[in-house]
């Protein structure tokens, strides 16, 4: 989403370096990462966060790479963070989304690593292209082919395939990586395997319940395109028949060009779009910008990489249940 402030070799190298005691000594399975004896997990991010949270219960001590407030795709790992990633009894992370966790995880070497993009499959839209390439893709019987030209369009890395990461935006996948996260935990600490195995079940249950309310209430709408700043909203674009236009290139707090502001003026005269998303932890200012050029509305469409004050609910499925309401609203769903 943001440019991303690249991190100097000599820095990751250096805190590899001071985490190496940590790495070597506490890579094990069993549960010595918590003072306390319950399993330590460190997550990349709060869509991790929020699994282990939700599958470990009150068996798991969780601790977040990424504060609240702070874009996930800019974080920078400290040399404590390094060490806190060796000593970790599960580490959970998605490969592609944030790179200098990418490169943590290889160094820290701990046994009980889960890349979430493995448990689900990824798929790429749009990904080769570039800033708007995708521009020209739009066909109407495909729906929603190009809704993502935002796999190098917003500036994320999108993992070694070239696939989108923002697989929790689509419920039914991110129930996919709920059973994997849960399978790892059991892994990790078998003896309370049925805990594990219990709050996996309860929370599958709870994501396609929220699935099938996003199907019946997405059903009839009067458009199915919306405009966001953040284009990362394929996954949850394709699984309900949506259309996504995502707005800049590299920096969705830059201005859009002059050609992309025309075709998305068009774009949303012909298909009765009212409504330009923007984010919580990103600038409204290019949303507004183009709402201003349009006559359009704007509002907030989530894409939950964190949950801070500013956020429309207190977690995952608050949020999503906002993002479904602001969805209804936006595409005049009957």
């Amino acid at each position: 989403m943001n440019v991303r402030r690249l991190i100097p070799a000599a820095a990751l190298a250096g805190a590899a370096a001071l985490a190496v005691p940590a790495l070597t000594a506490c890579s094990g399975t069993s549960s010595t990462g918590a003072a306390d004896g319950r399993l330590a997990v460190t997550a990349s991010f709060y869509p991790m966060q929020f699994l282990a949270e939700q599958i470990g219960g009150d068996r798991v001590q969780v601790t977040s790479l990424t504060k609240p407030g702070v874009e996930p795709h800019d974080l920078e790992i400290t040399p404590k963070q390094t060490a806190q990633l060796g000593e970790s009894d599960v580490v959970l992370y998605l490969k592609g989304l944030q790179p200098a966790v990418d490169e943590a995880v290889a160094q820290a070497g701990v046994k009980n690593t889960v890349d979430a993009a493995t448990l689900t499959k990824l798929d790429a839209h749009g990904a080769g292209s570039h800033d708007h390439d995708h521009e020209g893709a739009h066909g109407e019987e495909a729906g929603h082919s190009e809704e993502a030209g935002h796999s190098e369009g917003d500036g994320h890395s999108h993992g070694e395939a070239g696939g989108d990461p923002h697989v929790w935006l689509d419920p039914a996948k991110y129930a996919e990586i709920a059973k994997g996260v849960g399978a790892a935990l059991e892994k990790a600490d078998p003896g309370h395997a049925a805990d594990y195995r219990k709050n996996t079940d309860e929370l599958v249950g709870k994501l396609t319940a929220l699935d099938t309310e996003f199907k019946d209430g997405l059903k009839n709408t009067a458009t199915r395109t919306f405009i966001t700043t953040h284009a990362a909203f394929g996954y949850l674009a394709e699984r309900y028949g949506l259309d996504q236009e995502g707005i800049s290139g590299v920096d969705p707090e830059s201005e859009p060009s002059p050609a992309r502001m025309k075709e998305l003026q068009e774009r949303a005269r012909k298909e009765n779009v009212t409504t330009v998303f923007f984010e919580t932890l990103a600038s409204d200012k290019t949303a507004k910008s183009l709402a201003a050029d349009t006559g359009l509305k704007t509002d907030v469409l989530d894409p939950l990489e964190g949950i801070t004050g500013k956020s429309q609910g207190a977690d995952y499925f608050e949020v999503m249940r906002s993002n479904l309401k602001n969805l209804q609203k936006a595409l005049g769903a009957k």
